[in-house]
């Protein structure tokens, strides 16, 4: 069975519909890219399986249970954390507290992440623990919006715009850490525009455009028609 199923979803806003007839599935363990230009639908698609946007028709499943019209904070108690663009990190709390306020492991996660084992992951975070949010730099935070997913200890992590604004090295530690997940068999959505590091780390990928499925298929398949990255990616 699918961990995640999304069937024939339509989204709108007021009067103007976004996602038309969106359908893909996700199985435990596997990691999808989530591709498409900018306004094309992708965090409308995000914010509706999260819960954050009323869906106007079809169905989200997670682990065979109907999550449509289930609000956000039942869905993310269900097993599905985000890291969201522009990180949205708290100002005045801790590095600290915020990995010890986000601590749970509702699913008996066998991998167990922990605040001691994000710093692990990420030396700079553990470095300024005591920090509030608001004195981090944007990859620090963005470090830290992924710490405070893990901890969470989720069973789907949804990225959206995973290395938007950062420099080239932070961007390289986010990567490697994708990598990691993806190798303990961490179920991910990862969106991003570095179409050719996403190719090399999700197993398979959905281009989305004006909010209906453009094409589906698996890394190998992308890497092979690059007619795909210009037409719909604009690489």
């Amino acid at each position: 069975m699918s961990l995640l199923q999304v069937i024939n979803l339509e989204s709108a806003y007021q009067e103007s519909q976004v996602l038309f007839g969106i359908d893909f599935s996700l199985n435990a363990g596997e990691s999808m890219g989530l591709l498409g230009r900018n306004g094309m639908g992708k965090t409308t698609l995000i914010r509706s399986i999260l819960g954050l946007k009323s869906v106007h028709g079809g169905q989200v499943l997670f682990d065979g249970q109907d999550i449509t019209h289930q609000p956000a904070d039942k869905i993310a108690r269900l097993g599905i954390a985000v890291v969201p663009e522009g990180r949205q990190i708290f100002p005045n709390l801790s590095v600290d507290e915020h990995l010890t306020a986000f601590l749970s492991n509702r699913h008996h996660s066998k991998t167990l992440w922990t605040p001691a084992r994000v710093y692990e992951l990420f030396p700079r975070l553990a470095e300024r623990k005591s920090n509030l949010g608001s004195q981090l730099s944007g990859g620090e935070q963005q470090m830290l919006a992924i710490g405070r997913a893990l901890v969470a200890n989720p069973r789907l992590i949804i990225l959206d715009e995973a290395t938007e604004g950062l420099a080239p090295l932070i961007r390289e530690e986010i990567w490697r850490c994708l990598r990691l997940l993806c190798n303990e068999g961490q179920t991910l959505i990862v969106v991003d525009k570095y179409v050719n590091r996403l190719i090399d780390i999700a197993s398979h990928h959905l281009i989305i455009e004006r909010g209906q499925v453009a094409w589906k298929g698996n890394s190998d398949a992308l890497r092979e028609d690059r007619q795909l990255w210009t037409r719909y990616l604009g690489v």
